[in-house]
């Protein structure tokens, strides 16, 4: 393991001389072996799925088609025809005693990525690592290791193709191991970003030796606040809950105003359609079960752990408050600094939502699923990032770059 990570670092420096137009090349390259071999991808993406039952809501998130694949290789040419932040030039003024100050973006190093059942996030790190100039560390859940496996014998041929190291991209293996090996490896990786559920981000947390930019869990809320349209308000919770479960910015827990509680039942028709099981306070159980709209086996009294669960499933939380205050105080005692949205028409309420939510993405009569770096115009993210030192929200290009002083002079000292 440690040959491994040496040969990373070896293959980080080279990255410096590599021009932005060879990184970029090596990304169109996947991009098309992507494309020409998704028979391979595929295959190995069914074994992965023939372990895994389909009822497991993590099913999707393990799985490739061609759609997904064809949008695996869009979005990272995406990301190769991005404008690399390497060298860009953040502040630059003249001393006093006539020397020259910049401050320029320049890669990490090396950037260790920890992941469960997502391929697609073995091609998204590394085409985001190597436009940055940085040197990838991988390691992938168990559930995906054979698509993995795949996509890197894949990402080695587009570097060999193009005259770049194969150490530039490493994947460990998928053992418990590994994972402790990345987090202790002080020296040989710059930062480790975990991506995937509290579980591992808080084994994450506890057990690094390495920097840690935590991203992955949310317990995300949408408020439908006393003016909201309910219109929009109905396609926003069906679009954020049922969009795709299994992913971060799901909806987990919808407050609404105690006043608008009569349009509850009709902000779920959606929602039953899908069969989202629903766990209610006392207030809105009573109101759904009196409706006769939603059905009845699909309804539950909540409990207080319902507040804190990222469901990951077909599964919401309801609660119900009398004021936009009691929703912000609800988030902030249960949200995880994910995503939150407000579904109203009051500029004095939105702005007060916008002003006092913790959030790293906070959006006003939108649903959260828009927290992607794709949807952000980044090409794809490492990871959307819920803590507030260093880059917070998606991770693209710039926020797997640090900064480093440049300074020049013409023989001046220190008095």
């Amino acid at each position: 393991m440690d040959n491994l990570f040496l040969n990373a670092r070896k293959a980080s420096r080279t990255l410096l001389s590599i021009d932005d137009e060879t990184r970029s090349r090596v990304i169109i390259t996947l991009a098309e072996l992507i494309e020409r071999n998704q028979t391979l991808l595929l295959e190995a993406n069914r074994a992965d799925l023939s372990r895994m039952n389909q009822t497991n809501p993590l099913y999707d998130r393990l799985q490739l088609s061609p759609e997904r694949l064809h949008a695996i290789a869009c979005d990272a040419r995406h990301v190769a025809a991005l404008p690399s932040p390497v060298g860009e030039v953040i502040e630059q003024r003249q001393l006093p005693n006539g020397i020259d100050l910049r401050k320029i973006r320049v890669p990490f190093g090396v950037i260790g990525v920890i992941y469960e059942s997502r391929p697609n996030v073995t091609f998204d790190v590394f085409a985001l690592c190597l436009k940055s100039g940085n040197a990838t560390i991988l390691k992938g859940g168990k559930d995906a290791d054979s698509s993995n496996q795949a996509a890197i014998k894949l990402i080695h041929q587009a570097l060999h193709m193009n005259g770049v190291s194969e150490s530039v991209a490493t994947l460990l293996p998928s053992t418990h191991e590994s994972t402790l090996a990345m987090l202790e490896a002080v020296g040989y990786v710059d930062v480790c970003i975990p991506r995937g559920g509290r579980q591992l981000i808080d084994f994450v947390r506890n057990n690094a030796k390495v920097p840690v930019i935590e991203t992955g869990a949310g317990v995300v809320h949408i408020f439908f606040d006393l003016t909201g349209n309910k219109e929009i308000g109905k396609n926003i919770i069906a679009n954020a809950k049922t969009r795709r479960v299994s992913v971060c910015n799901s909806l987990d827990t919808l407050l609404i105003h105690r006043d608008r509680l009569s349009d509850l039942p009709y902000l779920l028709e959606p929602l039953a359609n899908k069969e989202v099981v629903i766990f209610a306070d006392e207030e809105s159980f009573n109101k759904l079960i009196e409706s006769s709209n939603y059905p009845h086996d699909l309804i539950h009294i909540a409990n207080n752990e319902c507040w804190d669960t990222e469901w990951m499933d077909y599964k919401m939380g309801i609660h119900v408050v009398g004021s936009i205050d009691e929703a912000i105080t609800h988030i902030s005692h249960h949200g995880s600094g994910h995503s939150e949205s407000i579904i109203s028409e009051d500029r004095n309420s939105i702005n007060q939502f916008k002003q006092l939510v913790d959030a790293s993405c906070v959006y006003i009569n939108l649903p959260t699923s828009f927290t992607d770096g794709g949807q952000f115009g980044l090409g794809a993210e490492i990871g959307i990032s819920t803590q507030k030192l260093g880059p917070r929200g998606p991770m693209g290009l710039r926020e797997i770059t640090t900064t480093r002083y440049v300074l020049e002079g013409h023989g001046q000292t220190r008095p």
